[in-house]
């Protein structure tokens, strides 16, 4: 049984941002604003926390995914210069940073297994948002990079941090960070941002190999293997203060601007 975007989204409010369907036990849920490389804006959050805030309870693997050319190409620059030009404070990224770290927890600590499904460029939040993901596939043409230190902004942004840190390691998030640099998928691999890399014609095929099984364990024991393993991944990220990351961002824009 197909469920569509109408059974999370109210009639009166259908937004272009984010596609999502239910097809039995898997919720494909995707990034659709293709005409920007699916940029993540205020828009695009909200829609997301209206898809994820409340998990269904028969949802078993929840697959991200982008639409076109490319997973994620990060915030709207455009839109962040607005709320700076709206109030130099940064109130506005204030806001949207609140529900970035929001989305990005609902994400990660969802029931569900989630699965990244990755193809063109995963920048900056794209990169967050793929990161929050259980499982992460992507295409061997995939590329990925950290660019905010060279916009004048923390790498701050729904908890990337510690989730990079957590996955990689603090020597090599360190250095994809200071650089700045673009890796590639096979780098993203050995990294293990990415845990498999496909031809991206084969995307869908490796997504559903990974879906299949998890579709029939029994669900008490999937939800508790689950927490399980979020609980003990917790420990090793030693802090995370990711609760400052909006806080963060906008004080040090706003004193970008300034000068």
């Amino acid at each position: 049984m197909k469920l569509s975007l109408a059974q999370y989204l109210s009639p009166q409010r259908r937004p272009s941002t984010v596609r999502a369907e239910r097809e039995g036990a898997v919720l494909r849920v995707e990034l659709d604003s293709p005409d920007t490389g699916n940029a993540v804006t205020e828009a695009m959050l909200d829609d997301l926390l209206t898809v994820l805030a409340v998990p269904d309870p028969d949802v078993r693997v929840l697959v991200l995914s982008g639409a076109g050319d490319d997973f994620c190409l990060g915030g709207d620059r455009n839109e962040f210069a607005d709320w700076l030009d709206d109030d130099p404070t940064g109130r506005g990224i204030r806001i949207a940073g609140d529900k970035a770290r929001r989305v990005c927890e609902a994400i990660s600590g969802n029931h569900a297994v989630t699965i990244a499904r990755i193809q063109g460029k995963a920048i900056g939040a794209g990169l967050a948002l793929a990161l929050a993901c259980d499982l992460r596939v992507g295409a061997d043409t995939a590329g990925f990079r950290l660019p905010e230190l060279a916009l004048g902004l923390p790498t701050a942004w729904g908890g990337v941090l510690p989730r990079l840190i957590h996955e990689v390691g603090a020597a090599r998030a360190r250095e994809l960070i200071l650089t700045g640099r673009a890796f590639d998928a096979f780098e993203a691999h050995e990294l293990s941002v990415l845990q498999r890399i496909v031809p991206e014609r084969e995307l869908d095929d490796a997504v559903t190999a990974w879906a299949k099984p998890i579709v029939r364990r029994p669900e008490a024991a999937l939800r508790v293997t689950k927490a399980l393993l979020n609980s003990y991944a917790a420990p090793t990220r030693l802090a995370d203060p990711s609760v400052l990351d909006a806080e963060l961002m906008a004080t040090v824009a706003a004193a970008t601007r300034r000068r």
